[in-house]
């Protein structure tokens, strides 16, 4: 399985290579994003109007967006996959059908650390500084990328399932706008009402940010965040993982 698995990254990473445009929403999403958000909230977001502290708070929260994005994607390209032929010419080779799930993801995951890679970059130049904090970044990159590997097999999942890449982009977007907005990822949950301020302290995109941000900027609670994470990484993946291979495999 290692050696199919290790070609069939390799050929995802050609296709990369000779369709660059691929790579579009992992360059310039994270742009967009902070841009948008740092320079058009980050003024009455801010703490005291200051952007610099918006950033500061904002940026480990893009990053579990990007994440998110990035997982979405691979939703809706495994169900064009399919209805393309290109999934079922896999299903005639004799390779391990989980080689090709498992590829993709390895893959996908890259393009999520470029992202990243990406947003950390302009957010350096708007100001976003780590200074003594180097290894808490790294940290909170690498907890980032086990959590955005579980949310892949969940769109993998849908991608799978779903009739159309379109009723895969609807879904996701209806489920992942509440969980987004209703979390610590743009703002504080103190500021949120009661029944809000529950949800937020049982979404796991609450937990995710909560972690990034500690170890990132070395503030606030860390264990607790970093702890629930992996759960519910290891969770979700240990769930949808199995159902998307046994549907890889049953799917016509």
């Amino acid at each position: 399985m290692a050696r199919h698995t290790g070609a069939l990254i390799r050929r995802n990473l050609l296709q990369i290579r000779r369709n660059p445009e691929s790579m579009t929403d992992a360059l310039l999403m994270p742009v967009v994003l902070t841009v948008l958000f740092v320079f058009v909230f980050g003024g009455v977001l801010g703490a005291g109007g200051s952007r610099a502290q918006y950033t500061a708070f904002l940026v480990p929260g893009l990053m579990v967006i990007l994440g998110m994005t990035i997982a979405m994607a691979v939703g809706t390209g495994v169900n064009d996959d399919f209805r393309n032929g290109v999934m079922d010419r896999f299903r005639t080779l004799p390779i391990a059908r989980s080689s090709v799930l498992v590829a993709k993801v390895v893959v996908e995951t890259g393009r999520m650390l470029v992202a990243i890679a990406v947003l950390l970059t302009i957010a350096a130049v708007l100001g976003f500084d780590v200074a003594g904090h180097a290894a808490g970044l790294a940290a909170a990159v690498g907890l980032t990328a086990v959590f955005g590997t579980s949310l892949i097999w969940i769109f993998m999942l849908l991608g799978l399932t779903l009739r159309s890449a379109q009723a895969v982009q609807s879904l996701s977007v209806v489920v992942l706008t509440p969980l987004q907005f209703g979390s610590s990822i743009f703002v504080s949950p103190s500021t949120m009402p009661d029944w809000l301020r529950a949800f937020t302290g049982v979404n796991p995109l609450t937990h995710m940010a909560d972690a990034a941000r500690g170890l990132a900027l070395g503030e606030g609670p860390v264990a607790g965040p970093v702890l629930w994470t992996l759960v519910w990484s290891v969770g979700l993946t240990a769930v949808t993982a199995p159902l998307a291979l046994a549907r890889f495999r049953t799917k016509t």
